[in-house]
């Protein structure tokens, strides 16, 4: 079958397509490249990806591409499913042949709602959809596609077993060559990473157990299943080739460095192709594994601090202690490996004063660049089913974990905070954090060493005002 992998149009500025942890606008321009969608079409021969958002491609636009497809598979997310239950209604208008699939975290939970809440999906895929895709395009019998809930012709919706997680994962092909095909690298930026960037996936799957954590809880499960050393960094040599300009490769595995070994493995073959590479990390990566991967091109780590209480820490299973993080941080100033931290606040157990304690914690380790986030309950979550069990949830609305701009909303209310206060700490955080001496002057002196640089922070600095006035009038215009 003729097939188009899709992440459609929706909020302006929107990351919410298969590479996105959690989607929403963020404050600067920020996106994500399209990761599982690139898997799946690697593994159906003709078929194309159409990341709308980053491309500034209209509705109108999709649809003319859409409608010449036979079979379309949609990524969906849980803010974007009525939006994108829209695409899928105006493809079937256009091409009332075409067979539509929905595929992401979102439908994985909740796969008999979707189908029953929007007749134009024919069929949706729970779990890894890479194999599910790719059997359904080759056309394989619906009911033989383990992995897909689908309507028969008569109405009914029928559950398959369930696909079993791919353990092989070298047997993936690489997506750097859909990339390359379908994709302009130029429209992705992360304000952290160097751009033009590459990033991939060299595992699937997470140990820790965070609450809140979407993509363990709902797609690859607690177990890190890792390609080999070999062949992660032999798709690094042919991006190299592939995309002469790129500046630096990131590993958007959950945790790269869980398994230290490995992680020293890898970094030591990339060393020999003098690539410049980043990671996300946990705190409890040793001294001497961060100086092998710093003498082997580690330039920055993602890291998810979260909180500066413990106790909240705790509550939410994020498995790392304060001191932990002091001395990672600690030992990353030492040997010059620059750190992104994120945080995130609305986590159970949150008050003024632990905002309070955590943006001083923010201070005191005093990090390259931060990111701050609403702690948002993903259906399917363990965080969830906590909201839920104990009426934290003020808007339990699927579309309402954003506002109308498609910013982060605040849909969580305790006992101990109110729903206002959550919401304007985020602006409150940035401001305190960034508003300080040292983090300008880091910021002057990268804009100092090079022109690009210094273009790009200024833009990144009108979007962020300009995301704050944007996120505060759209939140004063909704109610719970």
């Amino acid at each position: 079958m003729k097939t188009l992998f899709l992440n459609p149009p929706s909020f302006k500025g929107f990351d919410g397509g298969a590479g996105s942890r959690y989607q929403a606008r963020r404050e600067i321009t920020s996106f994500w490249y399209p990761t599982w969608l690139a898997h799946a079409a690697a593994l159906v021969p003709g078929s194309r990806l159409l990341d709308c958002p980053p491309h500034r491609i209209t509705l109108e636009q999709c649809l003319q591409i859409a409608k010449d497809y036979d079979l379309v598979v949609i990524f969906t997310s849980t803010p974007t499913f009525n939006n994108d239950c829209k695409v899928a209604r105006a493809i079937k208008q256009l091409n009332p042949a075409v067979q539509i699939g929905m595929v992401g975290p979102h439908v994985t939970v909740l796969a008999e709602d979707a189908l029953k809440a929007e007749p134009a999906i024919d069929w949706v895929a729970r779990g890894e959809f890479d194999l599910t895709c790719k059997e359904v395009a080759e056309g394989v019998p619906l009911p033989q596609v383990h992995g897909l809930s689908y309507r028969t012709p008569d109405g009914q919706i029928v559950h398959n077993p369930p696909r079993a997680l791919i353990e092989d994962l070298d047997s993936l092909p690489w997506v750097v060559d859909v990339y390359k095909r379908d994709l302009d690298i130029k429209r992705y930026y992360i304000g952290y990473l160097e751009h033009p960037y590459i990033s991939i996936y060299t595992g699937r799957g997470c140990p820790a157990q965070c609450i809140f954590c979407l993509w363990p809880q709902t797609m690859t499960g607690h177990r890190y299943r890792t390609r080999s050393p070999e062949n992660v960094t032999a798709e690094i040599a042919h991006a190299k080739k592939l995309f002469p300009e790129v500046k630096e490769f990131f590993f958007d595995d959950d945790t790269f460095t869980i398994n230290q070994k490995r992680a020293c493995e890898i970094a030591r073959l990339l060393a020999q192709l003098g690539v410049t590479w980043s990671c996300s990390s946990r705190v409890t990566v040793s001294y001497e594994t961060l100086k092998v991967l710093r003498e082997c091109g580690l330039r920055c780590v993602m890291v998810g601090f979260e909180s500066g209480n413990q106790e909240i820490l705790n509550y939410a299973k994020k498995g790392i202690t304060l001191q932990q993080a002091r001395d990672f941080v600690k030992n990353c100033h030492s040997l010059g490996i620059k750190v992104h931290g994120t945080f995130m606040l609305g986590l159970p157990g949150e008050t003024p004063e632990t905002i309070r304690q955590t943006i001083e914690f923010a201070k005191e380790l005093d990090v390259f660049t931060i990111q701050v986030s609403l702690a948002t309950p993903y259906p399917g979550t363990e965080f969830y089913r906590l909201a839920t069990e104990n009426r934290w949830l003020v808007k339990s609305n699927p579309d309402a974990l954003v506002e109308p701009v498609g910013f982060q909303d605040a849909v969580l209310e305790y006992p101990t905070l109110s729903r206002n206060e959550l919401f304007n700490a985020i602006e409150r955080f940035y401001k305190e954090y960034y508003f300080r001496p040292r983090p300008i002057l880091r910021i002057f002196k990268t804009m100092l060493q090079d022109k690009r640089v210094f273009v790009r922070r200024l833009r990144e600095g009108c979007e962020f005002l300009s995301s704050m006035w944007l996120r505060k009038k759209a939140y004063q215009n909704t109610e719970p």
